[in-house]
């Protein structure tokens, strides 16, 4: 099923993102709480993408397998980091002959010790291309992109940066997912940017609960300009220690959760990092049992 029709279908979707490990032991985890995540009846869950020959074939492996242990909805993605356009048509080909029927369309990051993006020969410089190559030769696919609520780093101007969001919807994007973010006015602003720029298809918000000070430290890494709130940071700084500090990100999480439910948020995408103990709390706080409660 195509997440667009997840999301016309469903008053809110919650939805989880993992990555895959690079050892059997990770692996062995990480099944073991996707299982329990599964209990939760997410809409669908996303991998994300190795742009490398073997982490690209560990993402390809991840999504099979939880497509055929779940029947969970998977969304692979799909970066234009060190691909040509014929290397990319042969991974989508093979998602279609496995049955893969949704892509979240990404530029990608510059690959480790380059400070700058630089296109493969014969492959695509912004994910617009992209969005624009699939919904060419698989149109059958249904394609999200990335939006970016406290503006992408390399964009420090938000005008020409929501031109560039509307170049990739109007190139057959179907939908949004959020970077993630600590405070809703934030992506609040951003949707309503978004309907002033004349993009009209769903946003999708990303959380991501702070588990640990380490942990808070490497998301300041992976998503830079995201703002940490100063009242998340007195609260953090009171803990005593990590078991704390995670208590403290979890019902920072759940607020945001509850505030989104009530704002009419179509759908909000939990950043899990492979765990599944503070999304399995979120939930409990909210009073749920399955994301299925929240469609009733």
């Amino acid at each position: 099923m195509h997440i667009k029709d997840i999301l016309n279908g469903n008053r809110i979707s919650f939805s989880f993102e993992f990555f895959p490990p690079k050892s059997d032991q990770g692996c062995l985890r990480l099944f073991d709480n996707i299982k329990e995540l599964a209990a939760l009846k997410p809409a669908y869950v996303s991998v994300t993408y190795g742009a490398g020959g073997s982490t690209r074939n560990l993402t390809h492996d991840l999504i099979m397998r939880i497509q055929k242990e779940t029947g969970i909805t998977v969304v692979s993605h799909l970066t234009c980091v060190g691909s040509t356009s014929e290397e990319i048509h042969h991974i989508l080909e093979n998602y279609r002959k496995c049955g893969i029927e949704n892509i979240m369309a990404l530029r990608g990051d510059p690959p480790a010790g380059s400070e700058k993006f630089v296109a493969a020969d014969g492959g695509f410089s912004h994910a617009n291309e992209l969005v624009s190559f699939i919904k060419t030769h698989f149109p059958e696919m249904g394609i999200g992109v990335a939006g970016y609520p406290e503006g992408h780093a390399e964009t420090p101007n938000r005008i020409i940066e929501m031109d560039n969001l509307k170049r990739k919807v109007d190139s057959g994007a179907d939908y949004i997912c959020t970077q993630l973010f600590f405070d809703n006015r934030d992506f609040y602003d951003f949707r309503e940017r978004c309907e002033i720029a004349g993009i009209d298809v769903p946003i999708i918000a990303g959380i991501m609960p702070v588990t640990s000070i380490k942990g808070m430290y490497r998301m300041a890494e992976l998503s830079l300009g995201t703002r940490f709130p100063a009242k998340l940071q007195r609260a953090l700084q009171r803990a005593e220690d990590d078991s704390y500090v995670e208590k403290v990100g979890i019902h920072w999480a759940t607020q945001q959760v509850l505030d989104l439910i009530d704002n009419g948020t179509k759908g909000i995408h939990f950043y899990t990092l492979n765990q599944s103990k503070a999304t399995r709390e979120i939930y409990s706080s909210l009073g749920i049992s399955s994301s299925q409660s929240l469609n009733r």
